[in-house]
């Protein structure tokens, strides 16, 4: 099993999400933010950045985790962030529509692309669909797992503007179920821990 670790802010969404305990046992260390400057993070595997963390220290410490990655490591960064830290970024926000469901004929605007990747041996894209706050316009080499209709970027891992592996997603599970809302954020979770845990996260 790969070591986790995950940058954790305090806040209540993020203590009931990471402490749950069917999370829980996947992770090896919950690293305060304010500490994790001087955390050693070598015998990790995989890093959690998650959403809602003070803007001002994440920035400080985006070389630090550059660096994990770049040590051939995965780094999985949820959204939204000031994603200028992320590698290649080119950010489109958008209005986020918290109600589309209740439209007549709903349709999340999501879509699945890539479906023979082993991300989805876990996934299903009801799991991946809640709303989102914005896309990515990601550099050609990425795989987009999660598109919207018009070819924007929800979820996407990229293998080569590193030398380590990123999943980046607009998606916030993290927040929703630990503000105990947004159903498919606990089977986002449920399937996520499992996949980074023992899954194949990339095709090569």
């Amino acid at each position: 099993m790969r070591k986790i670790a995950v940058i954790y802010s305090g806040n209540a969404p993020h203590y009931r999400t990471f402490h749950e305990p069917k999370y829980a046992q996947f992770i090896d260390q919950l690293i305060y933010h304010p500490d994790f400057a001087d955390a050693d993070l070598t015998p990790y595997d995989v890093l959690i950045v998650p959403s809602q963390l003070n803007k001002t220290m994440l920035l400080q410490n985006a070389e630090k985790i550059r660096n994990f990655a770049d040590a051939g490591k995965t780094v999985v960064a949820f959204g939204p962030q000031p994603w200028e830290w992320l590698p290649n970024q080119k950010w489109e926000e958008r209005p986020t529509n918290f109600w589309w469901w209740l439209d007549q004929g709903a349709d999340s605007g999501l879509r699945v692309q890539n479906e023979d990747h082993p991300f989805y041996n876990y996934f299903t894209l009801a799991d991946c669909t809640w709303h989102q706050h914005g896309v990515f316009w990601p550099p050609e080499h990425v795989t987009t797992l999660v598109s919207t209709v018009d070819g924007g970027s929800v979820l996407y891992i990229d293998e080569k503007s590193t030398k380590g592996t990123w999943v980046i997603t607009t998606l916030d599970p993290d927040y929703h179920y630990g503000s105990y809302f947004m159903p498919a954020t606990e089977r986002f979770l449920d399937n996520l821990f499992q996949w980074l845990s023992v899954g194949e996260i990339t095709r090569s």
